[in-house]
């Protein structure tokens, strides 16, 4: 890998040279204080030094990584092992990875999962170089998460005129950032597609259903994350959240908004492990709100009129809440149009099936740096799931030449089905058993 020196009309910077594909990483797209929303970077007077990851934002994982609960150790194995994260505040940039003579490319923007607590675009298998050698530029986002991300409170409310949502609106930021500067890397900001897994699929599901946000993108991509959970996962008013967030002040030994913005970080991440260990509402407190800005009333409302975009709809056999994650994304898709498909591919070595989140090193092409020994079958799925992912992001079909023909999903629920025994269109059998009990909106489904 060498070492260039690209200049733009916005700064210069230093990023690093393959064959064929440039990587600029850690370039900061905004600032932001504590319980502050960003503002853009629209210049750069020093040259930025783009050879490095950046810094993710700081969260449990950095202080507690809880490598002792198996969810989390394997997750750990799976995408951060053997990786070196810097942490700070400071922490909203952005990893761009173009060909070498990139000029008017499609755009990917990437959004990390993590359940809104965690996550970092330096994860493995968050890197572009598959698809910068195929013509799209790719870029990966960080974010706030966590308390950093979602605390809500009065006196932001009272200065801003809305509450929480610092990591959603770091987002929307980010898409801003890339629309108005893309062009200098090459890339089209006209055909920008989002895709995310996970908290960062549900987030891109946010941002296409507020109108605000019409035009500054064409399409969506959501891994794991699209449709409308059962009623007790959706976003609360951002009042309803004070509590939480006032006990956690209590224990943080904060009694003003103030203290708590200038507390130090590990004494506040101290006060999430105890009020995460005293109540079992954390995860629902820590996640976008409804505030009447970013996400402007109940999402059940919001959800039947979304962005009129082409979107990509994906889940695996063994994802969270599998049946329901199929029925609720399929129902999305069929409502507005979009292509779905299932990933029935089980992962050698061990016995976790297609678990949450494993067909993002397919979609990436990136096998070989998994602990996991792959087959070349796995490498024929990664490499027909990448080029209907390239498909997808230059004109909204994810059907090519050499490709297995996808339909959109239909009223018949077929949907592109990846396996080792087949690639086609087909049905994933346990969609229609659950899908009374998703309709009543039972927590257990």
């Amino acid at each position: 890998m060498n070492e260039i020196t690209f200049k733009t009309d916005i700064g210069t910077f230093l990023g690093n040279e393959q064959v064929n594909v440039v990587e600029f990483l850690g370039v900061p797209y905004a600032r932001a204080g504590r319980f502050e929303y960003c503002e853009l970077i629209d210049s750069y007077e020093k040259t930025v030094d783009a050879r490095e990851m950046g810094n993710a934002c700081p969260q449990y994982r950095q202080f507690n990584p809880h490598l002792d609960v198996p969810e989390r150790l394997f997750y750990f194995r799976e995408f951060r092992e053997g990786i070196e994260f810097k942490y700070d505040e400071d922490c909203l940039n952005l990893n761009i990875y173009a060909p070498t003579k990139a000029k008017n490319c499609p755009v990917i923007l990437f959004f990390h999962g993590g359940g809104f607590n965690s996550g970092a675009n330096s994860e493995e298998p968050f890197r572009g170089f598959e698809l910068a050698g195929r013509g799209i530029i790719t870029v990966f986002a960080n974010y706030r998460v966590g308390v950093l991300g979602y605390f809500s409170h009065e006196e932001i409310k009272k200065k801003y005129g809305r509450n929480g949502n610092f990591g959603l609106d770091d987002q929307l930021q980010a898409i801003r950032w890339v629309r108005k500067h893309i062009a200098e890397f090459g890339g089209d900001p006209d055909n920008i597609t989002l895709m995310g897994q996970s908290a960062g699929a549900i987030s891109i599901q946010y941002l296409c259903l507020n109108h605000d946000n019409e035009g500054l993108f064409r399409r969506a991509v959501m891994m794991s994350g699209a449709g409308l959970f059962p009623k007790y996962a959706l976003p609360r008013k951002a009042e309803e959240t004070y509590d939480y967030w006032h006990e956690m002040m209590d224990i943080a030994g904060c009694s003003t908004f103030e203290e708590f913005k200038d507390l130090d970080i590990l004494k506040v991440h101290d006060a999430y492990e105890t009020i995460r260990s005293r109540r079992k509402d954390s995860v629902y407190n820590m996640m976008p709100v409804v505030d009447g800005y970013l996400i402007k009333d109940d999402i059940d409302k919001l959800i039947k009129d979304p962005l009129k975009i082409e979107y990509m709809i994906g889940y695996t056999n063994n994802d969270m809440y599998a049946p329901v994650m199929a029925y609720i994304g399929n129902r999305f898709a069929r409502d507005n149009g979009g292509y779905v498909y299932f990933f029935d591919v089980d992962q050698p070595g061990d016995d976790n099936a297609a678990f949450h989140s494993s067909d993002l090193r397919y979609m990436f092409s990136r096998l070989d740096t998994s602990w996991r020994t792959f087959s070349n079958g796995d490498r024929k799925i990664s490499a027909i799931l990448t080029g209907y992912l390239v498909s997808f992001a230059r004109n909204g079909d994810p059907n090519s030449k050499g490709l297995p023909q996808w339909d959109r999903i239909n009223k018949n629920n077929k949907v592109m089905c990846l396996s080792h025994g087949n690639i086609g269109m087909g049905r994933p059998s346990y969609i229609k058993l659950v899908r009374n009990m998703v309709t009543k909106g039972d927590p257990k489904a």
